[in-house]
């Protein structure tokens, strides 16, 4: 048996092998155990490839619109569906390589298995099974394998997977998760998306670009749920004006195989039972932790939903077990989990960082047009008891949104109308998820109106909107 590790972790995903390479740092003796791909869901199958794809589409919209911006294509504008794919999964191969790299560079031995934790302190690692997805990868060299090992600490960071609702997989040629939506065969002519949070609206958009006749159907009332009403429906309105049709307040109740496709019965509440056609359909209903086989219930390990329940320094009910990322809870974001790793391993380290603040975590959404929000929704604010001030600016009375040809977007901010505490900021329109994190930093520094009022804003810059926003959620507002 190998000599003790400081700090163990099991998965490697953005929360893992960050959390490894801040240990590392910190000069404990680490240790990584992942299955099958270094980068996790985020960078294999998740956040970085599906951004390959979206920009492929973006570019294609871009060449369609050619003669908006004055330019002439000559021929016919067209794509190729394995050259998309292959580019989306070489950023993927890139990226891998490089966590492997940051890992050796920082010294984290990285043990190639399927990890289950015999009892606190000891980690049984078996060779891994094959991926779902593609053949298992060979031992990378000077990788280790299968065996038993102990740590002082042991991490947690597992991720989920998409989750399968019963009775409504037919055929997984025909019924996709992410997994299959970003590396079709061929790019289907129908789609029917179940579930409108990030990534069916983030697969709806990309597949609409490229043409397809896309339906998506939420069992809740408003598309992008966790986003603010008023955004949610301003984007709704984009996204319809581009061809996509919304079922909400409805449930996909049976799925029936066709020759050319599928067939879906939609029942809205309190409403109609439709039938809807598709070549394909993707299923977008949430992801489910991944806390099988790791020996957590003989551990006694709490769990809460089918997560693991931690406090805000990712530790759990038993000493020396502890828990980040998806596996831990909502919201069930890469960067959450990135910075939930270093805050856990600078707590076990006794360094007293501050406990992960769920409400300063921002969210993003990269569909046309984007979403990005931070803190309060406008509901939320006022069921806190908040009297609040609220600022909106659209992108129409911004410059160089008008001269980039993307008008249409929105910025709202929410302010605690006592303090001026800003509690909330929700974007939605071009490159806002790059903008959303003037007011993460914003929101960290504990601003209030005054500074953000006072600080100077470069022109022309789309980030104008967040000034003015501010601006008039306190009746100063200039360009509206």
């Amino acid at each position: 048996m190998a000599s003790p590790y400081d700090i163990l972790i099991i998965g490697g995903g953005p929360g893992g092998y960050v959390a490894a390479i801040r240990a590392a740092q910190l000069g404990f003796k680490t240790a990584l155990v992942e299955r099958e791909h270094l980068g996790g869901i985020c960078l294999n199958w998740g956040c970085i490839p599906t951004k390959a794809l979206l920009r492929s589409a973006e570019i294609y919209h871009y060449l369609a619109h050619a003669k908006d911006y004055g330019l002439t294509i000559e021929g016919r504008i067209g794509f190729d569906p394995a050259a998309i794919v292959k580019r989306s999964r070489a950023v993927s191969g890139q990226l891998n390589s490089g966590v492997g790299f940051l890992l050796k560079k920082n010294k984290v031995d990285v043990i190639w298995g399927e990890a289950e934790i015999v009892k606190p302190g000891e980690v049984l690692v078996r060779p891994s099974k094959k991926s779902p997805m593609q053949p298992q990868a060979p031992v990378p060299k000077g990788v280790l394998g299968a065996g038993s090992y102990q740590a002082k600490n042991i991490i947690i960071a597992t991720g989920a997977r998409p989750r399968v609702l019963p009775g409504l997989e037919p055929d997984r040629r025909l019924v996709w998760t992410y997994f299959e939506a970003m590396v079709p065969e061929k790019f289907p002519k129908s789609l029917l998306v179940m579930g409108s949070g990030a990534i069916g609206i983030e697969f709806a958009s990309f597949y609409r670009t490229m043409g397809a006749e896309v339906t998506v159907v939420e069992v809740l009332p408003q598309i992008l749920p966790v986003e603010d009403a008023e955004i949610a429906a301003f984007a709704r309105k984009q996204f319809e004006k581009q061809g996509i049709k919304f079922l909400t307040s409805a449930k996909v109740t049976k799925i029936e195989k066709q020759a050319d496709g599928l067939v879906a019965t939609a029942e809205e509440a309190g409403g109609p039972v439709q039938t809807l056609a598709a070549e394909r359909m993707i299923s977008a209903v949430g992801v489910v932790g991944n806390v099988e086989n790791l020996g957590l219930e003989k551990l006694g390990l709490a769990l809460e939903r089918g997560l693991i329940k931690t406090d805000g320094f990712g530790r759990t009910n038993l000493a020396g077990l502890y828990a980040i990322g998806d596996v831990a809870g909502p919201p069930m974001l890469a960067h959450k989990a990135e910075h939930e790793g270093v805050i856990c391993v600078e707590a076990i380290k006794g360094l007293g960082p501050h406990p992960l603040d769920k409400s300063m975590i921002p969210g993003c959404t990269y569909c046309n047009p984007q979403v990005a929000s931070v803190g309060l929704t406008e509901a939320k604010a006022k069921e806190a008891g908040f009297q609040i001030r609220i600022g909106r600016f659209p992108f129409i009375g911004n410059g160089k949104a008008i001269a980039l040809g993307e008008p249409d977007g929105l910025v709202k901010t929410i302010f605690d109308a006592s303090s001026g505490k800003l509690l909330g900021a929700h974007m939605v329109g071009a490159e806002v998820t790059e903008l959303i994190q003037g007011f993460v930093v914003a929101m960290n520094c504990e601003t209030t109106e005054v500074e953000l009022i006072n600080s100077i804003f470069p022109h022309p810059t789309i980030s104008e909107t967040m000034h003015e926003s501010v601006l008039d959620a306190y009746g100063r507002v200039i360009h509206m």
